[in-house]
């Protein structure tokens, strides 16, 4: 698989590839095979919820929802120091509480809060690292298009995985506002909005109201039991067109062709990448190699933090050179067993495995979301890179803190089940 992504042969093509490899290493060649298992990797109904999330994310940023939020968070935090970063956060974790996407987020507080910080003389290398820090908390928060994939891939509760992704995700947020207070203090020449009025603010605070009701209709439907994660996605997606339409009305038929347009292809790609995996991970069963790891991490299976520490650190390195979703394809199922015998719980497990992947999109050279914002931005990776720094550094001491403290996730999940 590194040959050919040395190549660049993209991911999912790779993938296929070194399954093939495999199965002709294994005298086990046989196409009809290699073709069930790419069909076998995306014939799954909880899979359902990736397209449908996408075209949620790509709605919410064309039909105006994404940029009542971000007013929303200016009308009442813009005025103080540093203002318009904590509208950033602010809105990025209200927007994780609908999209699920990574990217998506991204792509949005990017497009209409970089040009706002420039003009108000903030620095574009740490607004744009404040804006890929926060834009990761998509995955984290519920619902997530990472975790779902990674319960499909690994059989775990996709429910349970939403709920331990909470707490998570806003001490996240909490430590973003930490570090950009400390950062806002060495600021100069930055302006500062004008104080609103509150009957001001409660009217930005109402026209944000449909895009507030989005994550309580899909966070309660899932958690009271009227629809599963995968009919929420449904639901997600079609209450963001229904608000894009028929309320917002910002979005015409033919801005939906190419909202439509953008979320197949984005459900293509991934799609192909779970199809790819599944022939690789066919393979990988069979060679047997997740007892050839157990047999070389089996002496760390008596202390699951010392086991919980090394794993996170293999992904931490994994994560710099592969996104998130071949991670969770390739890695997960071979990881998540090792995890099992040593006594963790898979839904911790499950969260940390897709914090530690979310982290890798902050993560130099490959970092999807760096090159996002630097796009977007028009800005070099280099300086995004150097801006995203310090908020890494956060999210590497909050994994470390869960892995020292696990009930800080798994007691909170006890309790909503």
């Amino acid at each position: 698989m590194v040959f050919f992504m040395g190549l660049g042969v993209p991911m999912a093509f790779a993938l296929v590839l070194t399954g093939a490899g495999m199965a002709w290493t294994l005298d086990f060649w046989d196409t009809q095979l290699l073709a069930q298992n790419l069909v076998a990797g995306i014939d799954s109904f909880p899979l359902l919820a990736v397209p449908f999330f996408i075209l949620a994310g790509e709605l919410m940023n064309a039909g105006g929802i994404s940029r009542r939020i971000i007013e929303m968070a200016r009308a009442w935090v813009g005025h103080i120091r540093g203002g318009l970063g904590f509208v950033t956060i602010g809105a990025a974790m209200l927007m994780a509480s609908m999209s699920g996407s990574a990217l998506a987020d991204t792509a949005a507080l990017a497009t209409i809060l970089l040009p706002m910080m420039k003009s108000h003389g903030y620095p574009m290398g740490r607004s744009a690292g404040l804006m890929a820090a926060g834009g990761i908390i998509a995955p984290i928060i519920p619902p997530s298009m990472p975790m779902v994939i990674y319960g499909v891939t690994t059989n775990t509760s996709i429910s349970q995985l939403f709920l331990a992704g909470l707490v998570p995700g806003i001490i996240m947020g909490l430590g973003l506002v930490i570090a950009w207070r400390i950062e806002s203090t060495r600021l100069t020449g930055v302006q500062r909005d004008e104080p609103m009025p509150y009957k001001a603010r409660l009217r930005a605070t109402g026209k944000a109201f449909w895009a507030l009701l989005m994550p309580v209709i899909i966070i309660g439907g899932m958690k009271t039991g009227v629809f599963t994660p995968t009919e929420a996605a449904v639901v997600a997606a079609f209450y963001a067109l229904v608000v894009a339409t028929l309320v917002h009305r910002e979005m015409s038929l033919t801005q939906l062709h190419g909202v439509l347009a953008r979320a197949a292809k984005t459900t293509a790609i991934v799609m192909f990448l779970c199809a790819g995996a599944q022939v690789a991970s066919y393979m990988v069963t069979l060679a047997d190699l997740p007892a050839v790891l157990t047999g070389w991490l089996g002496g760390l299976t008596e202390n699951p933090k010392l086991l919980m520490l090394v794993m996170m650190g293999v992904l931490v390195l994994i994560g710099t050179a592969l996104d998130l979703t071949p991670t969770i394809l390739i890695f997960a199922p071979v990881m998540l067993p090792i995890a099992v015998k040593a006594g963790i719980d898979p839904v911790y497990f499950g969260l940390m495995f897709v914090l530690n992947g979310t982290i890798g999109l902050i993560t130099p050279p490959v970092g999807t979301v760096l090159n996002v914002v630097a796009g977007v931005g028009r800005m070099r990776l280099d300086e995004v890179i150097r801006g995203v720094s310090p908020y890494l550094v956060v999210y590497l001491a909050i994994l470390l803190l869960f892995i020292a403290f696990p009930q800080i996730v798994t007691a909170p999940v006890a309790w909503l089940r």
